[in-house]
């Protein structure tokens, strides 16, 4: 059976994405940092699904982490999906430049060194893929979030491009994910109040996986889930970038 590895694997889209690849017969490598919670969403699956749920513990802004996730990369996985992630409570000069640097670690550090460890075996094997997920933020700066999902998408269409005359490169594919709001833990953790957010702005993350899976089977280099968020980043593209910077920076959350 092909075998996925899923960074931030026990809460929103990175639970979704471990049911659904479960549910498709994937053996699952599931890591976070909390090992009783992995525990228990391993054994959930096992039971569900009957699949094999492998844990692995680590912190992805830890040397330690990386390196173990790094080596358990290499060992062979047929989907790498780099999903960890995290928001901070507040902009820019009212968050401690401490949990900004952990922010580019998980997001971006994080993120490239995995990529780079998987797709030597998948080029080798002729195939694989990666998603890496980013933001609809991407496309509207927004503080150090915002330009650390921006990275993710540029990478992932370098990477894409860099790989393409490699032998063994048809039927390994990279990806970057850029939803919207979706129903997670994320604002809860970052203690965001999202009340201001209107209800047909919000992502369902089962739909989100969907949509993700299948554009990553169509080649996409860049998947943006519901229409609603296509018309966004397709507007985006044509308004004034400090104008996208002034509505981004009074829309949508505020910090408890």
């Amino acid at each position: 059976m092909p075998t996925a590895l899923i960074t931030g694997a026990t809460a929103g889209i990175g639970a979704a994405f471990a049911r659904r690849l479960a549910s498709d017969g994937f053996d699952l490598v599931l890591l976070a940092r909390d090992g009783a919670r992995l525990e228990r969403t391993a054994s959930e699956l096992r039971d569900a699904y009957g699949v094999r749920a492998e844990v692995l513990a680590a912190d992805l802004d830890t040397a330690d982490g990386l390196t173990a996730a790094e080596e358990r990369v290499r060992k062979g996985v047929d989907l790498l999906v780099n999903n960890a992630g995290f928001g901070n409570n507040g902009l820019f000069l009212d968050v401690p430049v401490s949990a900004e640097t952990t922010m580019l670690r998980v997001h971006c550090e994080a993120v490239l060194r995995l990529t780079h460890a998987a797709l030597p075996g998948m080029l080798e094997r002729g195939r694989g893929g990666v998603v890496n997920v980013s933001s609809v933020a991407a496309f509207a700066s927004r503080g150090t979030y915002g330009a650390s999902k921006a990275w993710v998408v540029s990478f992932t269409q370098g990477v894409a491009a860099d790989i393409a005359g490699r032998a063994g490169a048809r039927n390994v594919r990279v990806m970057a994910l850029c939803p919207g709001f979706v129903h997670t833990e994320f604002h809860q953790r970052a203690h965001m109040d999202m009340s201001g957010v209107p209800d047909f702005m919000w992502l369902d993350r089962d739909r989100v996986v969907d949509a993700a899976l299948r554009d990553l089977r169509r080649g996409r280099l860049v998947s943006v889930p519901s229409p609603q968020y296509k018309a966004i980043v397709a507007l985006s593209r044509l308004v004034p970038p400090e104008l996208i910077a002034k509505v981004s920076s009074r829309a949508g959350r505020r910090y408890d």
